[in-house]
Order: C-alpha cells, then sequence, then structure tokens
C-alpha cells in the first residue's frame, strides 16, 4: 500500500508531502489544477520514462519519493535477489536532472531504472491515459483467470498443483533421457577407450594406501643398500692390508710389556691398547655388511612408477584409481546394457507425458468453464459503467506444454455490436478502457492482493448514474485493495474514504500546485463546486451531503 508521496520541482510542484490512508482515496480540483502532475510524479518514482520537461523550471534536480507498506513475499524475494534490504517499509526515490541524467534508488541502495520499474510494476497499477497496468498484457490473463478460479472453486487449486507436479515429473524424465542418450552417444565412441583402460586397471589391481606402502619400502631398501655399503667401507678400514687392526694392536701391546724397567712406565697405556684391542674386535665381528636383495627394490620401484603413470594418466590420485575403475566399468556396463535403460527410460517418459496431458486436458476444461463464469459476472458488470454494448469473452488457445498446463489464455473485447473482438488495449480507450478496467478488477479482485490500483479518466464522458456505479464499484475494489482515483465527478468522489483537494495558486510570476487533504464543511464544499462550479448554490450543498458515502 502507498503510504506517502514526496514531491519536489516537478512542474508547478514545489515541494509535496502527502500521507495517503487505506481504501479509496479521491482526488479533485479544477482542470489545470495539476492532478495529472502528480500521477506523472508517482509513475517517475514507479520507474516510467524520465523527462527533463518534468522538472521545475527554476530547478535543476527534480525529486520523486514513494513509500510502500506490506510488501507481499514474491516482492520481497525479488528484492532479495537484488541485495536490498527491506523489513516493513519500501521507499522508492528517483531524481532526474536538467542534463537528462536520471537515478533510482530502493531502500536507499542504487537500482537501475529496470529494476525500480520491476519492482514498481509489482506495487501500483495505473489505469487510464498510462500503459502500465497489468491487464493490459495478455501475460498476466491466464494467472488472473486461475486466481478467479481458485476463488470460486477450491479444488481449482488442487488441479493446478496436480498439473504442475506432473510437468515436472515428466520434464524431469525427458531430462534424464537426454543426458542418457548424449552419454550413451559420447561413450559409444569411447568404447574401445573404455574397454583397454578397465583391463589395463583391473590388471594393475590398485588398494588404496598402496602408492604410500610401496614408496615406504622403496625407501627402507634403498637406505638398507646404501647401509650395507657403508659397513663394508668400514671393515675395509678394521682390515687394511689383510692383518686385522686388533691384532695389530695387540701386537704393539705385547711388545710394550717386554719393556724391562721395574715398574714398566708403560703400564696404564698396555691396559689401554689391551681394551682397545678387544673393543676393535667386537666392532669388527658386528661389522658384517647386509645382504640386500636388489631384485626386491627393482620390483618395487616398477610397481610404483606403474601406479603413479595411471594415475597421471586419468589425472586422478593413486588413491582415486580404484575408484576410476569402478567409474569407467559402470560406463562399459551402461553401454552394454543401453537398450535396456533406454527402453526403461523412454516408458517412463510415455507414462510421465500422458500423466501430464491427462491433467493438463483437465485444467484446459475447467479454465473453459470458468471462463463463462468470469464471463458472465464481468458482463453484468458493463450496463452500469456505460458499456451495456459491450460484449467479453476468455479466448485459449493450444500453448507451450509448461508447469501451468497448454494454455494460451488472452482476454478479449468489442466495445459494440458488430466489431470483432480484440486484446483488451486496442478496443477501448480512455475512460472507456479504464471503466471496463475497473469492471475486471472488481470481478477478479483477489483478498491477498496487496496492490495500489490507480485510476485516471474513469468518469470521462460520464455523469448520474453511471458516475454513482463507477464510485460504487470503485469503493467494493477499495476494500482489498488500496485504491487512488483522479476525478471530476461528485458521484465518485461521495466514496472517498480519503480525499484530497488539488489547487494552484499564482503569486506575481509563480505559479504553485498544493494538495491538502479536506475532510467535514471543505469536503461538502468541494462537492458542491463540483457539481456547480465556482459558484456554489445550497442546492449543491445538499446534494454534496447526499453523495458522501451514499
Amino acid at each position: 500500500m502507498l503510504t506517502r508521496l514526496y514531491i519536489s520541482n516537478i512542474v508547478l510542484i514545489e515541494k509535496l508531502n502527502l500521507e495517503f490512508g487505506k481504501g479509496l482515496n479521491v482526488l479533485t480540483g479544477e482542470t489545470g489544477a495539476g492532478k495529472s502532475i502528480l500521477l506523472d510524479a508517482l509513475a517517475l518514482a514507479l520507474g516510467a520514462r524520465s523527462d527533463i520537461d518534468l522538472i521545475r523550471h527554476v530547478a535543476d534536480t527534480a525529486t520523486v519519493i514513494a513509500e510502500f507498506d506490506n510488501i507481499n513475499s514474491l516482492l520481497k524475494e525479488i528484492l532479495n535477489e537484488n541485495d536490498i534490504d527491506v523489513e516493513d517499509a519500501l521507499i522508492l526515490r528517483r531524481t532526474i536532472t536538467t542534463d537528462g541524467k536520471s537515478r533510482a534508488w530502493v531502500n536507499d541502495t542504487p537500482v537501475s531504472i529496470k529494476t525500480l520499474k520491476q519492482i514498481g510494476d509489482m506495487l501500483v497499477e495505473i489505469h487510464g491515459q498510462f500503459a502500465n497496468h497489468a491487464l493490459l498484457n495478455p501475460a498476466t490473463h491466464r494467472g488472473s483467470l486461475d486466481l478467479f478460479s481458485i476463488k470460486n472453486n477450491p479444488k481449482y487449486k488442487e488441479l493446478l498443483e496436480t498439473v504442475r507436479t506432473n510437468y515436472n515429473d515428466y520434464n524431469q524424465a525427458e531430462k534424464r533421457l537426454k543426458e542418457l542418450q548424449e552419454m550413451l552417444d559420447k561413450s559409444a565412441a569411447d568404447r574401445d577407450f573404455l574397454e583397454h583402460n578397465v583391463r589395463e586397471l583391473e590388471s594393475l589391481n590398485v588398494h588404496i594406501g598402496e602408492e604410500e606402502e610401496l614408496s615406504t619400502k622403496r625407501t627402507m631398501l634403498m637406505n638398507a643398500e646404501k647401509d650395507a655399503g657403508i659397513l663394508s667401507d668400514a671393515s675395509t678400514a678394521l682390515n687394511p692390508h689383510g692383518e686385522s687392526l686388533d691384532s695389530q694392536i695387540f701386537s704393539v701391546a705385547h711388545i710394550l710389556e717386554r719393556i724391562k724397567t721395574e715398574p714398566n712406565p708403560y703400564t696404564e697405556q698396555i691396559d689401554a691398547l689391551y681394551n682397545a684391542a678387544q673393543i676393535v674386535s667386537e666392532v669388527a665381528e658386528k661389522l658384517t655388511p647386509v645382504d640386500v636383495n636388489i631384485d626386491n627394490i627393482d620390483a618395487i620401484e616398477e610397481r610404483l612408477f606403474a601406479i603413479r603413470a595411471a594415475a597421471r594418466k586419468h589425472r586422478v590420485t593413486a588413491d582415486e584409481l580404484p575408484d576410476k575403475l569402478i567409474q569407467m566399468t559402470e560406463q562399459l556396463n551402461t553401454i552394454e546394457n543401453s537398450d535396456v535403460e533406454l527402453k526403461k527410460l523412454k516408458a517412463e517418459v510415455k507414462e510421465k507425458k500422458s500423466n501430464f496431458e491427462l491433467s493438463a486436458n483437465a485444467l484446459t476444461e475447467a479454465r473453459k468453464s470458468i471462463s463463462e463464469q468470469l464471463r458472465t459476472q464481468i458482463l453484468r458488470e458493463l450496463p452500469d459503467l456505460k458499456l451495456g454494448a459491450a460484449d467479453f469473452i476468455v479466448e485459449i488457445k493450444p500453448g507451450v506444454p509448461s508447469a501451468n498446463g497448454c494454455d494460451d489464455i488472452t482476454f478479449l473485447i468489442k466495445t459494440n455490436p458488430g466489431m470483432p473482438f480484440a486484446p483488451l488495449h486496442k478496443a477501448a480507450s480512455g475512460g472507456e478502457l479504464a471503466r471496463l478496467m475497473l469492471a475486471l478488477r472488481v470481478v477478479l479482485a483477489d483478498d491477498s492482493s496487496l496492490h495500489t490500483f490507480v485510476f485516471d479518466e474513469i468518469d470521462t464522458g460520464i455523469s448520474g448514474a453511471t458516475a454513482s456505479a463507477v464510485g460504487q464499484r470503485l469503493n467494493r475494489l477499495a476494500k482489498d485493495s488500496q485504491t487512488l482515483v483522479v476525478t471530476h465527478s461528485a458521484q465518485v468522489a461521495g466514496f472517498a474514504d480519503t480525499h484530497f483537494k488539488i489547487s494552484k495558486e499564482t503569486n506575481h510570476d509563480t505559479t504553485i500546485t498544493s494538495v491538502i487533504e479536506i475532510k467535514g464543511d471543505d469536503r461538502i464544499n468541494e462537492i458542491a463546486r463540483i457539481i456547480s462550479g465556482a459558484k456554489i448554490t445550497p442546492q449543491a450543498l445538499e446534494t454534496a451531503k447526499t453523495l458522501i458515502k451514499q
């Protein structure tokens, strides 16, 4: 619902801050006072094409701010997709400058004009001289008919859900069939490649962790081989000339014992030599070279290198080779069992398609039936709106299958007998079209709608009972959805829940449009002015009193 409209420097409006209420909001004023300027400004905030001629002649920048509350879940999804934060209020802001630049924000987040219009179209529907009302777009007609059907037949919603479910099942089955066929076409061409690689990996028979095990064993054997060489070198060093080092040390000690001096001055050294000879003897016994089986190293290396080569070939790690074998084996089995799998999937697609077509045909019949009810209700509204010669039908044609069924739905109208039926926007214009849209909106009214409807030129060429009928229907529509109407009709103005008076004041060389909410006697006087003109008569005042909330 539109709660506030702020306008700055738009044509004759210097600054204006309007607060709108629930129900029917009526705007009245003398011709030329600026009623259309308000709608131009609102349209600008909703994403309409900018025009520098809208900027007040003494200003460089014009600004419009429209504030809304009660945002529905569908709109919140669009806001989230555009990273726009929203809690309760939604504020649309638009500026235009004399150099032709235009900028837009939603809740202070910069957005493109396209995004602003997408959001604006979900908030406000304008009927009259503007062309952005949703019902003029045939793409909305199927959804409108379905909402009308749900309101009049609760079981219709179940039928819609069945069609949607059956279509999704059918679509998913077709997708799987297509993917299988594409895979088979590709895999069949690679049959030889798969068979060769499956045999190769089966022969290799790699198990998880084997690469690490082989690498560890290889390192241990290579270290053992190096250790054997070191031990051999050490043993040679202890026995360089064929005589063991411990024997040589023992001989030296024995020679030193022959010294005649008493006591022998080399006793400690002799003992040390004997100890050394014993140590060297023990070391020599332990320095026996280790026997290393070179064949084992070669076998381990050959296996390790083969595993790593296979991993590189298939662009996986060595531990992923078993899974790769399973994957390629399954692909090979799929090729070999392709006829069975294809036959199974084709049967499934046929069954799902049949289920969808049966439910879609039932939906088509339901739509044909409910469209007659819609036609009857709309035709019932038209005579009171001075459209008694008009006729309305719902055209249902075969369309592209989708989750919404197989129907292309278009609302057609003819305003005079003998004329062909045509789409709404081609069959009527001006106030006639606005009244037709009013009839449609009243009949199609959805209790869950949070739209704001704006009607302009709806009272063109009508008065008396017809104008009263228009007011009654605007009042009905406004009970479920906020409605704004610009009117010259006293009968329409009498139904207002909130009444605004638009006036124009000239001071020297400056002309300014102002808007104020009027109540009580001021409202009676304004409706009387509409009836009698500039000179308000007692009779006009009495009539005005009878028209308020007729």
